[in-house]
């Protein structure tokens, strides 16, 4: 399946947008760019070797001050990693070996030091995990087992809906995914037949409408720091 706008607008919440100003060029050094009006392009040869090769996907991640592209390669089994910080200077950080059988698709974010990625064969989803920015790895999510709309809930985890054609008059099944125990047990949840899904943003609370009645996915963190900030704002 291919990656909706939900997906976009979720991955737009962290990763960078690209733009060129018009109002002038960027400062490159003549010997690195070949100069286009106000625009500089840099051909591969100018960049690392690790950018010279072709590639499936690719995403941008702010760690700190740093900024790294992700550049996927070998149908999904290397992952190329730049530094891109300093446009003038961009680095290579390596690149790493990846346990996957498929090339795959950088969905979402999820949480702040992780990517939801979708192989493009068999619609199965894998973590990125870039907890070591200049060391990511796939990590699987056991009993994750449907393939449609996602939806971020925060830091903590996503969720995942069946496949079902937009019709308010047919529940879908849902998956509520716990990020921060990937690599343990029982960190996906089955909830079914859901009918209506709603969020309350300043709790985080997602609201499950389903036949046998309300499921409620708290973010007991988010309860606390707004609780915090009405006691502020109550203080004289």
């Amino acid at each position: 399946m291919t990656t909706n706008k939900k997906y976009e607008k979720l991955a737009s919440v962290r990763r960078l947008t690209l733009a060129v100003a018009a109002c002038g060029a960027i400062a490159v050094p003549a010997a690195f760019a070949n100069p286009i009006g106000n625009l500089d392009l840099v051909p591969p040869a100018d960049l690392p070797e690790s950018a010279r090769q072709a590639g499936e996907a690719m995403f941008l991640q702010e760690v700190g001050a740093n900024t790294f592209l992700y550049i996927e390669q070998d149908r999904g089994a290397r992952m190329a990693i730049l530094d891109v910080t300093d446009p003038s200077r961009i680095r290579s950080e390596g690149s790493v070996q990846l346990e996957a059988s498929a090339a795959f698709d950088f969905v979402a974010p999820v949480g702040h030091d992780s990517e939801l990625v979708r192989f493009r064969e068999g619609n199965r989803e894998a973590v990125l995990d870039l907890q070591q920015p200049t060391l990511p790895r796939l990590k699987t999510v056991p009993g994750l087992t449907l393939t449609g709309p996602l939806t971020d809930i925060g830091v903590g985890g996503f969720t995942v809906a069946s496949d079902t054609a937009a019709n308010r008059d047919v529940a879908r099944d849902y998956q509520v995914v716990d990020t921060t125990l990937l690599g343990g047990a029982g960190q996906v949840i089955d909830v079914k037949k859901v009918r209506e899904a709603l969020t309350k943003q300043d709790t985080g609370t997602t609201f499950l409408l389903t036949d046998t009645g309300l499921y409620l996915i708290r973010r007991p963190a988010v309860e606390m720091w707004r609780k915090r900030q009405e006691l502020e704002n109550l203080s004289p």
